[in-house]
């Protein structure tokens, strides 16, 4: 089976309980916490086998969260719901929902660590 060129995603953070929090209620999802010497890790739901990317919030000593140039982008059934949960979890909306013609919709924010986030739905 042929993949995708990305398998792995990390979203670093400064202070985990804040930004695990802002996830876990955005995306009503448990993150699990990985065994990582040295480094905090906390792994979202995902399969390594099956299509798409898994990952995690990181919390590693000198390495600081936001300003960076690089944005993960969460499928969602419609953005808009989750969009609207970024607000109302810490976050702020950057970009509401809008229309990327045949791609669908997207919609972008900043979780509680000031990273850029993405949302996107085919609704």
């Amino acid at each position: 089976m042929k993949r995708n060129p990305g398998c792995w995603f990390e979203i670093y953070v400064q202070d985990m309980a804040r930004a695990k929090r802002f996830y876990e209620t955005v995306f009503k999802v448990t993150l699990e916490k990985l065994n990582s010497p040295d480094i905090e890790m906390w792994g979202f739901p995902g399969d390594m086998e099956r299509y798409g990317s898994a990952g995690s919030l990181v919390k590693m000593q000198g390495v600081s969260s936001g300003g960076n140039s690089t944005i993960v982008y969460f499928s969602c059934d419609d953005c808009a719901v989750e969009a609207d949960l970024v607000g109302k979890s810490g976050g702020k909306i950057y970009k509401e929902k809008f229309s990327i013609g045949e791609y669908g919709f997207i919609a972008l924010g900043t979780d509680t660590e000031g990273n850029m986030i993405g949302l996107h739905s085919m609704k």
